[in-house]
């Protein structure tokens, strides 16, 4: 988490509130879009295979 958060210039906490559900007080695994840029441009610098499509939501279906 702390590269994440170097990354994004916040604190490690406010990065693993990304993970954490709503009810939780987190965002429910969103991260808020005016971080993707920096996190995209930090994963080609490194050589890691993350896309803008890995950031979409993810829509819950009924089984």
């Amino acid at each position: 988490m702390k590269p994440l958060a170097e990354v994004t210039n916040v604190q490690p906490h406010t990065v693993m509130r990304w993970r954490m559900p709503k009810e939780k007080g987190g965002t429910g695994g969103v991260v808020p879009h005016w971080h993707i840029p920096a996190i995209l441009e930090a994963a080609r610098e490194r050589g890691l295979d993350i896309r803008p499509s890995d950031f979409a939501p993810v829509l819950e279906t009924a089984a």
